[in-house]
């Protein structure tokens, strides 16, 4: 490894750290637990909805509205490029501000979304779900219109597959760096003590 690489990375773990020393732990361990047990629900059911799926499904359709006076591929991806980049730019916020548990938690947020949206795209094709629309009118499938006029759409399954896998690696990574910072956090606690 880089020596610079390892510096940065020694510095990014001692701000942590440093950040960890007067939180309280305790509270947030649940929210771990949590997320691990959405983590086991996306495995076990590819249909399985969070407390997230409410929030991501209301900034979805809010996606659709910011963007209807854009092109119908832009308005219709706006969907999901919205709820993708909820838990983003919180992430970068709470990253500014810091909050160290707050960044992974929000990846956290974003694997659940990415499972939700590799749901949608993998049924594209099936068209078997379900569909909300905001004000009315002819409901239409995001994922079957732009995989269709991509050229993709014999390939929703493929996609839905390689989204559900970056899913599962961004949780298990989530799941590591906020259960690494309530340690952190408890360990400070005790040495204080």
């Amino acid at each position: 490894m880089d020596e610079k690489f390892r510096q940065t990375v020694a510095s990014i773990r001692e701000e942590i750290r440093d950040w960890s020393s007067d939180r309280i732990w305790w509270w947030r361990a649940p929210i771990v637990a949590w997320c691990l047990y959405i983590a086991i629900r996306h495995l076990a059911d590819p249909l399985y909805t969070s407390l997230f799926g409410g929030l991501n499904l209301g900034i979805h359709e809010a996606g659709h509205l910011v963007l209807s006076f854009m092109p119908q591929f832009i308005m219709v991806a706006g969907g999901t490029l919205f709820q993708c980049a909820a838990p983003i730019v919180s992430a970068w916020l709470f990253l500014r501000q810091p909050d160290y548990f707050a960044v992974p938690f929000c990846g956290a947020w974003l694997s659940d979304n990415l499972y939700g949206v590799a749901t949608y795209m993998g049924d594209a094709r099936a068209m078997e779900l379900p569909l909300v629309s905001v004000g009315g009118g002819e409901v239409e499938h995001d994922w079957n219109y732009m995989l269709d006029t991509l050229g993709l759409l014999n390939f929703d399954t493929a996609l839905a597959t390689v989204v559900r896998i970056t899913a599962f690696v961004l949780m298990a990574a989530s799941l590591a760096g906020m259960a690494w910072v309530v340690v952190t956090m408890a360990q400070s606690k005790r040495a204080q003590g």
